[in-house]
């Protein structure tokens, strides 16, 4: 089961990832290519309004590439981002035209996208919910900036729930779900979304 964890940042993400991992050891968990590039690698990668091509260029295609080595319904792995998620953050920071990010870039990333969903059985959506806030932690990486997640997450409303972008393949689209709740409500709201693409692979001829 391929699955990847969606959103704007400072909600919960990396927590689901790692309460999952937790529960269950057989997965293999794909790092959030910041960390993997920036954090832990040989990149500087700036956020809000100082991102730039090459900052949200190198993520996009490190997931793209990460989510092409899992080729098939049997790998149990997890991911912490997606590749839409360069699409939201990439458009916010064309809204601030502040820097080489602009609106045709975005656009350009769609088809890239788009191909590598066709790779993802589950695609995991944690929105800002108003039902289940989430404080921001000042983790010394992100900036601790409400308006920036805010709006981040309103674009990636607009892509999931509004068809900005048209980001789903024709054929062989993931399943997507919304997670929202406590630590164990999200689990298993993962794990009922588990069973739905699990039974209707079963129901397939």
């Amino acid at each position: 089961m391929r699955i990847a964890v969606s959103g704007s940042h400072s909600l919960g993400k990396s927590t689901i990832v790692n309460d999952w991992m937790a529960q269950h050891p057989g997965f293999l968990r794909e790092e959030e290519p910041y960390r993997a590039l920036g954090l832990y690698g040989p990149y500087e990668i700036l956020f809000r309004d100082a991102s730039t091509k090459l900052h949200n260029g190198i993520q996009l295609f490190y997931n793209i590439s990460r989510i092409h080595r899992y080729g098939n319904f049997a790998d149990d792995v997890i991911f912490d981002r997606a590749p839409v998620d360069y699409l939201a953050y990439s458009q916010y920071t064309a809204n601030q035209g502040t820097t080489d990010i602009d609106d045709a870039f975005v656009e350009s990333m769609v088809p890239a996208v788009r191909e590598s969903l066709d790779h993802l059985d589950i695609l995991a959506f944690v929105p800002r919910s108003e039902d289940w806030p989430v404080a921001m932690e000042d983790d010394g990486i992100r900036p601790v900036d409400y308006a920036y997640r805010d709006e981040v997450d309103a674009i990636f409303k607009e892509i999931y729930r509004e068809g900005r972008f048209q980001v789903f393949p024709e054929k062989n689209s993931p399943l997507l779900v919304e997670l929202c709740g406590s630590r164990e409500t999200r689990l298993s709201q993962l794990q009922e979304a588990i069973d739905a693409v699990t039974a209707a692979r079963l129901a397939t001829p």
